[in-house]
C-alpha cells in the first residue's frame, strides 16, 4: 500500500512539473531564435550532435546528422565505404543528449562551440567544431539540475520515453548520456529534458549517482567487459556515440562513462596517464600506435584486452573488434602504453 501511495504521490508530482515546464520550453523556443547565440553555454538536443571542422561543408546526404532530431542510423547505414571515407578530416567529434558547450562564434545557422567534459590542447575549454544552432536548447530548469544527480546511460544505446512503462518511445539516445533525474521508480526513472520536459528511462538502462565523483572507479578488467557491449559497431570517424566511434572516441568515451576523464585524441591520450612497458601490460591500458614504425606521429590507440589481445575502432572499412596485439601491421608501429585507472 504504501509503496502504491509513493508512486502516486511521485505521479502527481511530475504532473505538477510537466505542467509548470510548459512556458520554459516556449521560452526555450524563442531564445532558438535569437540571431547571436555567440558567448552563451547551452545543451545538445539532439542523440548526438556531430562537429564539423568548418560550416557549411556538409553533403546534401548528411542531413540525417544536420536535423533535429538527428537519426544517426539512417546517416551511417545509407552511406558506401567511399561516403565514410570523405568525412575523414571534415568531422572533429561528436557531443551527446544533455552535454553542456560553450558558443565560441556563429555564422548565420552555425555556430562553433566548444565541448565541456572533451579536454584538448585545442581549446582549454573543451573539443571545438562546428554544428547547427538548431542542434542548441536550454532551460532555467535543466540548467538549475546541473551537478545534481543524475542517470548515466550504460547501455550502447536506449530510449527515452514519454510514460514510465516506456510504450511511447521518444528519442534513442548513446551510452554516455547524463540526464538530471527527477524521480526514481522501481523500473523507471524520471529524467528531465534539455528543454525542460519530463521523460523516462528503463532502469536496466541507466545507473544514478548523485555526483560524477560517485561513479565507482572502475578495474580495467571492468573497462574491457564495457568496450566489449560494442563489438560490431561499424566505425565512425570523430565519432564519439554508441552509434560509432572511432579510435580515441572509444577509449575516451569507455572511461568517461566509468568516472575517468581522459583526453579525447590519441595523440594527448599517449602523453598522460602512467607510462606501461609492453611486458607489464594489464587489461585496460592503452595502447598507441605511430607512423614511421613506432617513431613518428600517434595516429591510432586500442584497449588491451587481456591474453595478448586488445579492442579497438581501428578505421573506416571496419567495426569495433579484437585483434591480437602481435598482428603485423600494429606490432611495428608499437609507440607505447598509458594506464588511467587509478590504483585499486
Amino acid at each position: 500500500m504504501r509503496s502504491f501511495i509513493k508512486v502516486l504521490f511521485s505521479l502527481a508530482f511530475l504532473f505538477g512539473l510537466f505542467t509548470n515546464t510548459v512556458s520554459a520550453e516556449k521560452s526555450t523556443a524563442e531564445n532558438n531564435k535569437v540571431m547571436n547565440v555567440a558567448g552563451q553555454d547551452l545543451y545538445v538536443d539532439v542523440a548526438a550532435a556531430t562537429l564539423w571542422g568548418s560550416p557549411n561543408t556538409a553533403r546534401p546526404l548528411d542531413a540525417p546528422s544536420l536535423s533535429n532530431p538527428v537519426d544517426l542510423r539512417a546517416w551511417t547505414t545509407s552511406m558506401s565505404y567511399d561516403e565514410k571515407l570523405w568525412l575523414v578530416g571534415e568531422l572533429e567529434t561528436q557531443a551527446l543528449y544533455g552535454q553542456k558547450v560553450h558558443v565560441l562564434e556563429q555564422e548565420g545557422d552555425w555556430v562553433k562551440v566548444a565541448v565541456y567534459g572533451q579536454p584538448t590542447p585545442r581549446n582549454e575549454l573543451g573539443y571545438p567544431g562546428w554544428m547547427p544552432v538548431s542542434q542548441l536548447t536550454t532551460s532555467d530548469r535543466f540548467e538549475h539540475l546541473d551537478g545534481k544527480p543524475f542517470a548515466l546511460i550504460k547501455s550502447p544505446t536506449a530510449w527515452l520515453s514519454k510514460t514510465p512503462n516506456g510504450k511511447k518511445k521518444d528519442l534513442e539516445l548513446s551510452y554516455n548520456t547524463k540526464l538530471p533525474v527527477l524521480i526514481k521508480l522501481h523500473h523507471s526513472i524520471a529524467v528531465l529534458t534539455p528543454e525542460g520536459k519530463v521523460r523516462w528511462l528503463d532502469t536496466k538502462d541507466a545507473a544514478v549517482y548523485k555526483s560524477e565523483s560517485e561513479i565507482p572507479g572502475a578495474t580495467g578488467e571492468q573497462l574491457v567487459k564495457e568496450a566489449k557491449k560494442f563489438l560490431g559497431l561499424p566505425y565512425l570517424w570523430a565519432g564519439a556515440s554508441g552509434f560509432g566511434y572511432d579510435c580515441s572516441g572509444f577509449t575516451y568515451t569507455v572511461h568517461k562513462a566509468n568516472g575517468i576523464t581522459i583526453p579525447r585524441d590519441s595523440g594527448p591520450q599517449s602523453k598522460a596517464g602512467l607510462i606501461v612497458n609492453k611486458e607489464d601490460l594489464q587489461p585496460g591500458d592503452l595502447m598507441f600506435f605511430a607512423y614511421d614504425e613506432g617513431k613518428g606521429r600517434v595516429h591510432h590507440v586500442a584497449m588491451y584486452a587481456g591474453e595478448g589481445m586488445m579492442i579497438h575502432s581501428p578505421n573506416t572499412a571496419s567495426t569495433v573488434r579484437i585483434d591480437p596485439i602481435s598482428t603485423p601491421a600494429y606490432a611495428v608501429e608499437f609507440a607505447g602504453a598509458r594506464r588511467y585507472v587509478p590504483e585499486q
